[in-house]
């Protein structure tokens, strides 16, 4: 169902005043957010959402107008917006869509964006989207291959992005380094930063059999900018990223070592089904919230 039309009237606030620049990245650089979803599109436009910063899914406002452009002016008149996506294809072995990237680097000046971020993983192949997130093989070529576009990518857009991990339910046969090591060298290489999806390593340590510990500890902390918390299902022996519950014990467990890790990070909640009235959603974040005062300070 489209989202209900947001009115055009609400004030924009002038993207050249330094010192709203300033303080909206200071508040979305250690704070809590949501991803942005069309159930409180309206009460995001209106400054609603207790929340200190907003994620945008990127594709969802690569357009030439319309509704999803009147929501995005609306909500970066009153939030900081980080900007995530699922189609950069940084992993695939056709070449990068450089109109993508265009609207992409359109949509970043438009919004003021605090962080880019996209997937380690591939998503396309025969020119067609796969509306999936697929494993990589973990090898050092693979490492070379991805880095190499991700320098094309922040080449493109003048800065650097961020690269998830993602949930997996298959390995690819030929891995010569396991999956952290192999987040940490695409990093690496790349000179980028990482955006550490707790859900996800919970989800791939049970499929797999790996210590979502051993994962966190091995990434390099001056390298993660954001976290992501999310809830998950089961299906049969396997746990699947389904962004459709309210997050785990498990994943809270490993917020508590995470924040140890990586200090006060910048933190969300994606949810992307069942999605819960917007009280009940910003009451978990604010457990994340309690969680992280105590982790810190102790």
């Amino acid at each position: 169902m489209p989202p209900s039309p947001i009115r055009p009237a609400l004030p924009i606030s002038s993207p050249c005043c330094p010192e709203r620049m300033a303080a909206d990245s200071q508040r979305a650089a250690s704070g809590f957010g949501l991803g942005l979803r069309p159930a409180f599109y309206q009460d995001a436009a209106e400054g609603k959402v207790a929340v200190d910063w907003l994620e945008l899914l990127s594709e969802n406002f690569m357009v030439d107008g319309g509704n999803a452009l009147q929501v995005l002016d609306a909500v970066a008149s009153r939030y900081p917006l980080a900007l995530h996506g699922v189609s950069m294809n940084l992993g695939g072995s056709e070449p990068l869509d450089t109109a993508y990237l265009d609207r992409l680097a359109a949509l970043d000046e438009r919004a003021g964006a605090v962080r880019i971020s996209d997937h380690l993983c591939w998503t396309r192949h025969g020119g067609h989207y796969l509306h999936d997130l697929l494993p990589l093989p973990y090898t050092d070529e693979v490492v070379e291959h991805v880095a190499r576009r991700i320098e094309v990518v922040q080449g493109r857009l003048g800065r650097r992005i961020l690269i998830e991990n993602v949930s997996s339910y298959a390995e690819c046969a030929g891995g010569t380094m396991p999956e952290w090591e192999f987040l940490s060298a695409v990093a690496s290489a790349a000179n980028c930063h990482i955006l550490l999806d707790l859900n996800n390593i919970v989800v791939s340590a049970h499929n797999h059999g790996f210590d979502a510990l051993q994962y966190l500890h091995a990434v390099p902390a001056d390298r993660v900018r954001q976290l992501h918390l999310a809830g998950h299902s089961e299906q049969g022996p396997l746990k699947i990223d389904t962004h459709d519950h309210a997050i785990a014990t498990s994943v809270w467990t490993l917020y508590v070592q995470a924040l140890r890790r990586f200090g006060p990070v910048a933190t969300m909640i994606e949810r992307d089904d069942h999605i819960p009235p917007l009280p009940e959603l910003v009451q978990e974040l604010d457990r994340a919230r309690v969680i992280a005062q105590g982790a810190c300070v102790a």
